[in-house]
Parts: structure tokens; sequence; C-alpha cells
């Protein structure tokens, strides 16, 4: 597929959906090294917009590469960033006391691959993650979707509890195994379980290979303050935000995210009978979902930012999202096409916007 000419009309996120026959968009890993010597892996692909999408605990960015692709045809660059400890990022000195260190070396990595704006998208810990760095620094968020994130005032009453009564961590540990353990659909749907199994694999392996690397991110989560003050400060900045959750998640209860979306003054999605991990299992749905929301308030949010600057063209929108040489559009990939085809089905799971 040709690259379109810097002064072609400005291939703005749109809500079409994608052909039922698409070519694959390439998707590059990277290592990319901070100032300071931390090393941070990375996943990136398109051009447009950039997407910061921010995985959740266990998990790294590449797994979610085929929800990736995806968005990636909507007019999104998409920059896949592993949190401290997990994939191809060096853990936090000491573990990391709390979630906010997590948060603020993400915002470093922002920064340093030249990202002044960005649409922000965080799964479960990465959920919270997003959002606090949105409630940190509004005026470079364009839009924030926090994806069974681990914020709201039930969640925040659970963490409580776990911290006096750590047998109910347990039943925690629980819930996630039971999650885990029906994301890959063997019997539903074979075909995307082998696909999801590639992905998962070296996700895997890298756990076997240093499992306490998951102990920081653990500890961190009950040592961190409650989430109601960053979602307050979200719709006190009138931060457009969209809280996405499953509707059978027993790891973060949808009760939470609905507190979280009053919070927040966002739009709340109810992913109907989809669990924790339903964009792992189906990389249909989320996608479709952001389609509709680019119908209302999130196609409202990303417009105004580049009409208010007069960005016209894909040159003019860079020159307004990244900064001058950005360090991720040399890491981005030719805005080509594998030779290889996927097959597009409709979403397998439903959903209702409140």
């Amino acid at each position: 597929m040709a690259q379109p000419s810097p002064h072609e009309p400005l291939p703005a996120p749109s809500e079409a959906p994608a052909p039922a026959v698409a070519a694959v968009p390439r998707l590059a890993r990277h290592t990319f090294t901070l100032a300071d010597g931390h090393k941070v892996g990375l996943a990136v692909a398109g051009r447009g917009v950039p997407l910061v999408v921010v995985h959740g605990y266990t998990a790294e960015g590449f797994l979610y590469a085929q929800t990736l692709h995806r968005l990636v045809r909507k007019g999104f660059k998409v920059i896949a960033i592993d949190m401290a400890g997990h994939g191809g990022t060096q853990g936090l000195p000491g573990g990391g006391a709390r979630l906010g260190d997590y948060a603020r070396l993400m915002g470093r990595c922002i920064d340093e691959l030249g990202i002044r704006k960005a649409v922000t998208a965080g799964h479960s810990m990465g959920g919270r993650v997003v959002a606090q760095l949105a409630a940190l620094e509004p005026d470079r968020t364009i839009a924030t979707l926090l994806i069974d994130a681990i914020v709201g005032d039930q969640w925040d009453w659970m963490v409580r509890l776990f911290r006096v009564a750590p047998p109910l961590l347990a039943v925690e540990g629980a819930a996630l195994l039971v999650d885990t353990l029906t994301t890959v659909p063997l019997a539903t749907d074979p075909g995307q379980a082998r696909k999801l199994g590639r992905l998962l694999t070296p996700t895997l392996v890298g756990h076997a290979l240093q499992p306490w690397r998951l102990i920081g991110p653990a500890v961190s989560i009950l040592r961190t303050r409650g989430s109601a003050g960053l979602l307050d400060a979200l719709a006190a900045n009138e931060v457009p935000t969209f809280v996405i959750h499953g509707e059978l998640d027993l790891v973060v209860p949808l009760c939470t995210a609905r507190s979280a979306a009053t919070r927040a003054n966002g739009q709340l999605v109810t992913v109907k009978r989809a669990a924790h991990s339903w964009l792992l299992r189906d990389p249909e749905t989320l996608p479709a979902i952001v389609s509709q929301l680019l119908e209302g308030r999130l196609g409202e949010a990303i417009r105004s930012h580049l009409q208010a600057a007069g960005a016209e063209t894909v040159e003019e929108l860079e020159e307004l999202l990244y900064a001058p040489g950005a360090p991720i559009l040399a890491l981005t990939p030719d805005h080509t096409y594998s030779s290889e085809t996927a097959l597009h089905r409709p979403p397998r799971y439903e959903w209702t916007i409140h």
C-alpha cells in the first residue's frame, strides 16, 4: 500500500469498520533506552494520532498485537509500552513502591519518545497507570480509555480489605487464575487459540525465567492509595474518559467501573458476557467499540485538538502531536502492510454505551 503524501487530506481516526479481509500492518518491537539508562520495551505501528497502550499485570504490550493491528487501521499510531518489570522493560529500583512510580516511568518514556499529546488506553493495572498520567498531565491527554481498570470506589475498598485480611488475596488470585484459564478459547475458537498461544508463549517463558519480577508490581498495587482523587481530577480537568468493562469480570467487578465512570464524568461501556481479559480473547471487539466512540465524544475530542491547531495534513499533524525529531517517528516502521492477510470477523461480544 502506498504511503500518503504529506499534502493529502489528514487521515483522522475513522469510525468505519475494517474490511472483512485486510492486509496486516507491520508492528515493530524495540528496546528504547531512556536518558538515565533505563531500558524500555515497546511495540509500534501506523501513522496518525498517537494511541499509547499500557497492558495489565503479568502481560506485556506485544501480547495485544492482534488488537493493535486493527487499531492501526482506524488512523492511529499505536504505541504499546511495557510497564516496569514486564516484557522488555527493566524493573524499578527496589521493585517500585507504588503505582505512581510506574506512572512516572511511563510518563518519562512518553516524553523521551517525543510524544506531545496522545490518546491513552490501559487494561487492568495499566488502566490505573494511564488514569494517573491523565490526571497529572491533562493538557497532554486527548482522551483516556480505562479498560477493566483497577480504579473506582469498590476497587479501593477491596485493596483496603486485602491489607487487613491477606487471605482474601487468595480469592482474588483464584479469580485471576480462572480468568487466565478461560482467556484462550481452546474449544470455541481453535484458530484464535493458536494465535493467542503464540503471543502468550514468550510472556510465560519470561515469567518462568524471572518470576521475582512480578512481586514488585503486586506489592505496589497493595501499597498504593485509592483512585478516587485521580478520577475526580479527570472530571475537574474535563479529560474525555471512557470506562470500558466486562460485565462478568470476576477480578475487577463491574460495580467499580460504574463508580469510576461517575467520578470521572466519563462514558461507561459494558461489554456483555465478557470477563477480565476479553480483549485478548477477541481482538475484534475493542476496535469495534472504538469505532463507535469515534462517532461521539472520542471523535470530537480528537478533532477539537487537531482543528484548534489548524492541522490539515499528515505533516501538520505530526508537527502538532510529536516533537521535532521525535524518536518514536524513527522507530515506526514504514506505513506499509505485510503480504499476510487476516480475516476480520464480527466482534464476539456485544456492548452497551451508557
